[in-house]
């Protein structure tokens, strides 16, 4: 029996927002990843990323369209991963970089703000600076 329209509709939906799924945690592997690492283990965290990927996009699918997998599944995600890619990743680069550096400031501030006391209390009690 075919599906109804709205039920592809959605297949086709989640497809989608998978491949964008799956473009946007490359984009954050890249930047941990970072560009001056030896060859092998950049082939070693490449496939160990994919394995990762393809664990995520499934239980992604899994839990919307109860991990129907046909082949314009696989289509469409290859088509938004692409889209993605081309047109959105280096946005989103910059936005995730902007977002770790932010969040960096933030945690180094809470840091400082809750060392400070056991500072104040250390430098009270044997006269040193450190």
């Amino acid at each position: 029996m075919p599906l109804k329209t709205d039920v592809q509709f959605s297949i086709i939906l989640y497809a989608m927002l998978a491949g964008i799924l799956t473009g946007a945690m490359f984009d954050l592997y890249r930047i941990i990843r970072g560009s001056n690492v030896n060859k092998i283990v950049i082939a070693i965290e490449d496939i160990l990323f994919w394995i990762l990927a393809a664990m995520a996009v499934f239980t992604f699918l899994l839990y919307t369209n109860y991990a129907f997998l046909g082949a314009y599944v696989y289509i469409f995600m290859i088509i938004s991963l692409t889209l993605y890619i081309r047109f959105i990743s280096n946005i989103c680069i910059k936005f995730e970089l902007k977002l770790i550096s932010a969040s960096g400031k933030m945690f180094r501030v809470i840091f400082k703000n809750f060392i400070y006391p056991f500072k104040v209390i250390f430098h009270n009690i044997t006269g040193k600076n450190n």
